[in-house]
């Protein structure tokens, strides 16, 4: 018992990092080559309307994202209501969810919501973990801390 007391405090300090808002431990400049693929359908253009990376309008703005309630851009609203559902019941972009979302989004939709039908519109899947926390690591590089959306969202 006192062994897997120990196994499972070990394994949550572990796991601290992956949860820090704008923390990331994977690698943002293959994370800024990596999202070639994205910029497909986002783009990620700065509070003052700057394109840090010109892309397509079929997904959301990605300036931002850690710390972000999910399905919540403003001036997106081609969200499936699968993203919505899973930000209403209170889904905030970290690395350890983003990672989760863009291996395999539907599983992790129907994970998070509990609706077996729950899908994404996800074009594509990052194969692999490192791939994926190196995208993280890029869109937190060109993002606010979390800390700076907030203040800035209620006008302070």
């Amino acid at each position: 018992m006192t062994k897997t007391i120990a196994t499972a405090c070990v394994a949550g300090l572990l796991a601290i990092p992956a949860f820090a808002g704008g923390h990331a431990t994977g690698d943002a400049e293959a994370g800024e080559k990596a999202f070639n693929q994205c910029k497909a359908c986002h783009a990620i253009v700065d509070a003052d309307g700057n394109d840090v990376v010109k892309g397509g309008k079929t997904g959301p703005n990605l300036f931002g994202l850690p710390g972000r309630t999910a399905g919540t851009q403003e001036d997106f609203s081609k969200y499936k209501k699968s993203i919505v559902a899973a930000g209403e019941g209170g889904l905030v972009w970290d690395e350890a969810s983003f990672v989760a979302y863009v291996q395999d989004p539907n599983a992790f939709l129907k994970e998070v919501t509990g609706d077996s039908k729950a899908r994404s519109g996800m074009a594509f899947r990052v194969r692999k973990e490192d791939d994926a926390a190196n995208l993280w690591a890029y869109i937190a590089s060109v993002s606010p801390e979390p800390e700076m959306m907030e203040k800035t969202e209620d006008g302070s």
